[in-house]
């Protein structure tokens, strides 16, 4: 029914475009029998526009055709080295992306969070759930590097952090090439620390997940109950199982074409610069802006955007 109704969407926007530009060339016929186009100008230029605007918006979603793009997305931000600099800045990304969802009226919900000692987060993971939000976000992936003037630094130095940003779709039954043992579990619980209530606080509510044959720790402390924790520290050990099938699949591919793929903290795609002057650059789609203050607010869109159309003909070629 998920994809009935998103296709029915599709082909609705299809008809309206058709429909929109049937009427503009409608009143650029009139205007030329009447000889009037200067009455009729503002009216082309309002059809117009608001024609663009619905094109431009299929043609975002036509660019989110990956095997994963309509799922919901698990997102994880880690401040890099640097020590309360770097987990401010984590802390700030937290923002940009709580605010990006709010904005899109996606769902947004914490997993788990580790909180710096003395300002900001160590890492955070972050469930957000709505339509294509793993196509739209998988975008974010890589490192983001910030330089400003530290507030935590009484000689007013400029400093540059970094935080590490993953994305990974969220898995489904049926997904994971990989199976699943108990014995290659160990499951600790514990006290979740910061906010949560009571029970939270004074209970072995908190779950960490330990995947022995990969290495991989997942952690889940937002619920009351230790079974809801344990539910989803299972879902994002999967999410990130799954990811790691992706990554594997696109090394084989890029070998086969010969491109390096390197996932490390070297794979930095964005800079966030406010001082001694202020802008926001990705560096792989060489897009940029100096409103730093709306991005940080969540406006990322154009970088979203930007990067999805430069992959169209890399997936292209990639499938070719």
């Amino acid at each position: 029914m998920k994809d009935v109704a998103r296709l029915e969407n599709l082909t609705t926007t299809w008809d309206t475009l058709e429909t929109g530009s049937s009427d503009i060339q409608e009143l650029v016929a009139l205007a030329e029998a009447e000889d009037d186009s200067d009455s009729l100008a503002a009216d082309l230029e309002t059809e117009l526009a608001t024609l663009e605007v619905q094109f431009d918006a299929l043609e975002l979603t036509l660019t989110l055709g990956g095997e994963y793009d309509d799922r919901n997305a698990m997102l994880s931000i880690h401040a890099g080295a640097g020590g309360t600099e770097a987990q401010d800045w984590a802390e700030m990304m937290l923002r940009m992306y709580l605010r990006w969802s709010d904005q899109h009226s996606f769902k947004a919900e914490i997993m788990a969070i580790s909180s710096g000692e003395e300002a900001g987060i160590k890492s955070v993971e972050i469930r957000i759930t709505g339509d294509n939000t793993y196509g739209l976000l998988k975008s974010e992936r890589g490192v983001h590097r910030l330089v400003r003037i530290s507030p935590f630094d009484s000689s007013h130095s400029r400093h540059t952090s970094f935080a590490l940003v993953e994305v990974m779709p969220e898995a489904a039954a049926g997904d994971i090439n990989v199976e699943i043992k108990s014995d290659d579990l160990r499951i600790d619980t514990y006290r979740a620390s910061g906010n949560g209530g009571q029970n939270v606080q004074k209970n072995d509510t908190a779950v960490r997940i330990t995947h022995f044959p990969t290495g991989t720790v997942v952690t889940c402390q937002n619920e009351r109950s230790q079974n809801r924790n344990r539910e989803s520290a299972m879902l994002v050990l999967e999410s990130r199982l799954l990811e790691l099938e992706i990554q594997r699949v696109e090394a084989e591919r890029a070998e086969l074409k010969g491109v390096h793929v390197d996932m490390g903290w070297g794979n930095q795609i964005r800079s966030y610069v406010l001082q001694p002057y202020q802008m926001v650059k990705d560096l792989r789609a060489n897009v940029e802006t100096s409103d730093t203050s709306a991005v940080l607010d969540g406006d990322i869109d154009e970088f979203v955007t930007a990067y999805l159309r430069s992959q169209v003909g890399t997936s292209d070629e990639a499938v070719a």
